[in-house]
C-alpha cells in the first residue's frame, strides 16, 4: 500500500472513531473511558492540537476542543456530561497519572 492511501485510511479510521464518540455513544462518559482505556475525548482533541503544532499551527486547547467535539466544552457538558461518583473520580485520578501526566 502506498503511504497516501495509508494516510487516507488512518484518516478515514480517525474520522469513524470521532463520529462514534461524538454522535454513536455520547452516553459513554469521558471519566469511564479515561478509568478503563486510559485516553477519553479531551486525550483526541489534545492529539490533535498537539499534531497541529508539529505542523506550526498554533491551537488552543479550547479550539482543538471544539474542533474535535464539534461544538464548545460547555455545550457538551450541558447535553451528555453527568456528575461522576465518588469512585470514579478515585480511579480517574489514578489513571490520569498513569495515562497523562509527564512523567519525565
Amino acid at each position: 500500500m502506498d503511504q497516501q492511501t495509508e494516510i487516507e485510511l488512518q484518516a478515514a479510521a480517525f474520522r469513524r472513531l470521532q463520529q462514534h464518540l461524538m454522535q454513536d455513544r455520547t452516553d459513554v462518559q469521558n471519566i469511564d473511558m479515561m478509568n478503563l482505556a486510559g485516553f477519553c475525548r479531551n486525550c483526541l482533541s489534545r492529539w490533535y492540537q498537539e499534531a497541529a503544532a508539529e505542523r506550526g499551527i498554533e491551537m488552543e486547547k479550547s479550539e482543538a476542543r471544539e474542533l474535535f467535539y464539534g461544538m464548545t466544552m460547555d455545550e457538551w457538558k450541558a447535553n451528555y456530561q453527568t456528575d461522576a461518583s465518588a469512585s470514579q473520580q478515585a480511579a480517574f485520578e489514578t489513571a490520569f497519572q498513569e495515562n497523562v501526566t509527564d512523567k519525565s
